[in-house]
């Protein structure tokens, strides 16, 4: 079983408060404009979500393993339950551009090497139009211990890795997310477009 369907899962969700306000502020920079449709892949309780529908209206869908996040997030309503899966990134349910809109945030940084252009793949697979990665960089991949764990978390440099896998994308913009302004950790996004 994969450790974020697991107690160990539950504790990340029982940590991370939200900082809705300052997620606000990040979505505005990068929603695209003409969005209407979203899908989170990892989406953990929703601070993203609802960050999204303060600023849209969308249709909004959500992938996410851990049970304790996956009522945290339906008990927000506002993602409809029957758009709401306990997918993992690298099998997900959806049907091919389900939304305009795909994105991770701090999610690909802790698949392994071996499921990574699996799971990269159904994101491409599920998004109609724009791709946002939010995701720890480095120039080239570095394993880092997380919470006492080996494997759990990887720095990579995300967008070169999608422009490599998917000639169809560009990359409209990088944003670094400093802590202290998005209450994110220091996370670099990338906003792809598929040409």
């Amino acid at each position: 079983m994969n450790i974020w369907a697991t107690q160990f899962g539950d504790q990340y969700t029982e940590r991370n408060t939200p900082n809705v306000p300052a997620r606000v502020q990040l979505w505005k920079m990068i929603f695209p404009r003409g969005c209407a449709s979203v899908l989170e892949v990892g989406a953990n309780s929703g601070q993203n979500l609802e960050a999204i529908s303060q600023i849209s209206d969308c249709d909004m869908y959500a992938c996410e393993p851990n049970a304790l996040a996956r009522a945290m997030l339906e008990a927000k309503e506002i993602v409809p339950p029957h758009s709401i899966t306990a997918d993992y990134a690298d099998k997900i349910g959806f049907p091919d551009k389900v939304a305009d809109l795909v994105f991770t945030s701090g999610v690909l940084i802790h698949i392994p090497p071996e499921k990574l252009e699996r799971s990269m793949r159904e994101i491409h697979r599920c998004a109609k139009r724009w791709i946002v990665c939010g995701e720890y960089f480095a120039p080239s991949e570095e394993m880092i211990r997380y919470r006492g764990k080996d494997n759990a978390m990887w720095r990579r440099d995300y967008g070169s890795l999608y422009l490599e896998q998917f000639p169809d994308l560009k990359c409209i913009t990088t944003l670094f997310a400093w802590k202290p302004m998005t209450g994110l950790d220091n996370q670099t996004f990338w906003v792809l477009e598929k040409r």
